[in-house]
């Protein structure tokens, strides 16, 4: 059973996100409740939850400030937020767990599978999503969720990514590997707006890392770690959009 603590100043909101768990979510306990943000600090500092909901955009003292004012995080976070295209993909770029208001029930029970899954987050996810939320700006590095913990990838160390099913492997230089549960249409989401191109439907690369093009009937670019991307036909264009000298 997780104990949960849900923070929102909008009191319809916390009524319906109780309710949601209560009928979808039967494995959540919610402990506590409130509106006011000073409230909800207490009540984490006092219950000690295993989950909080909470909202970014509050009164007084906003989502980033409660955190800041706990110090260490022991518990999971979904934030409920009703932001913007941009920010759902700074969420993303910190491996954050979100909720999108109005909350989708199978988004919430997916959430909350998650959080039973990872007991805490690290605190550097949380400024991350800050500093991209008030630059507008996405971040230099990736939060990578990897095995028990979090790696902080620069984004210039990635050099392609690789469908896997329903993963997806980053690999980054000095041969390193990594295995994420997210979909590669979702990591492309991430990426696309820094130097990532995906030239296949397996493969989403770093701009930046490729070495060599092969041109041809079975065109195939070589990256600076010398393996070799295969480049679908109909993405060629966009290569030569990028570059202009293809």
């Amino acid at each position: 059973m997780l104990k949960a603590i849900l923070i929102d100043d909008e009191p319809d909101c916390v009524r319906l996100l109780a309710h949601e768990l209560a009928v979808h979510c039967p494995q959540v306990q919610v402990i506590g409740q409130t509106t006011s943000s000073e409230d909800g600090l207490r009540l984490i500092q006092v219950l000690q939850p295993d989950v909080v909901f909470l909202d970014i955009e509050m009164p007084r003292l906003n989502g980033f400030q409660l955190l800041e004012k706990l110090g260490s995080i022991s518990f999971s976070l979904i934030f409920v937020t009703a932001y913007n295209e941009f920010a759902v993909k700074a969420f993303r770029f910190s491996a954050l767990d979100y909720l999108l208001k109005p909350i989708d029930s199978e988004d919430l029970q997916e959430a909350v599978r998650k959080a039973e899954r990872q007991q805490r987050i690290d605190a550097r996810q949380v400024d991350i999503l800050r500093s991209q939320l008030h630059s507008h700006q996405l971040a230099d590095k990736i939060a990578v969720p990897y095995q028990q913990g979090i790696i902080f990838l620069p984004i210039n160390e990635v050099i392609y990514c690789e469908s896997d099913s329903n993963y997806t492997k980053v690999v980054a230089t000095q041969n390193r590997h990594y295995l994420l549960t997210r979909t590669l249409r979702e990591v492309q989401e991430v990426l696309e707006e820094r130097n990532f191109l995906r030239v296949h439907r397996q493969y989403v690369i770093n701009l930046d890392h490729i070495k060599l093009f092969m041109k041809g009937e079975g065109a195939y670019l070589v990256m600076t770690n010398d393996v070799s991307i295969p480049v679908a036909r109909n993405q060629k264009e966009k290569l030569v959009q990028r570059f202009g000298w293809l």
